[in-house]
């Protein structure tokens, strides 16, 4: 084992921590913030989104989103320098389903979901259509994001197991 190895695994386990993380929060709003806003009276729930995605775009979310990103492609980068044999393999993988599933989601699909979100006035006369829409459309998206951040969080688990063995 040389210097790296225990920097390598370390950053591997943060790694596994933060989509682990990162996952969680995805799955709680799958699992019942959604439902929640969803149940509410549609103006409500329309309001309450737009100020939840306000909130969302803020050092705690963003840091834990993108940071976890960063880690992890570093993680696996200094498994394959050290030569860690098949712990590159499942860093790797946990880094392309987190970049895939958790970042690229985001990215692609929500922003400019809840962007658009943030246009529509609450008095609007599509307002109940558009976030009824928003709201199923939202959800299933998210649902990738947290089975994705649930499996990089394993898949990255796996490689700092490997790794010490």
């Amino acid at each position: 084992m040389d210097a790296l190895t225990p920097v390598a695994i370390g950053l591997t386990a943060v790694s596994a921590l933060g989509a682990g993380l990162v996952g969680g929060v995805f799955f709680a709003f799958s699992a019942f913030v959604m439902p929640g806003l969803a149940d509410a009276p549609p103006k409500a729930g329309l309001a309450a989104m737009q100020g939840v995605n306000r909130a969302a775009v803020r050092p705690p979310l963003m840091v834990a989103l993108f940071g976890t990103l960063l880690v992890g492609a570093a993680a696996a980068v200094l498994l394959a320098v050290e030569g860690a044999g098949h712990a590159v393999w499942w860093a790797v993988g946990g880094a392309v389903v987190y970049l895939g599933a958790v970042v690229g989601v985001t990215i692609g699909f929500h922003v400019p979901r809840n962007e658009a979100l943030a246009r529509v006035g609450v008095d609007d006369p599509d307002a109940v259509a558009i976030w009824s829409r928003y709201a199923t459309e939202w959800t299933r998206g998210n649902h990738v994001r947290a089975v994705g951040g649930a499996l990089a969080a394993a898949l990255f688990g796996v490689a700092a197991l490997t790794a010490l063995l």
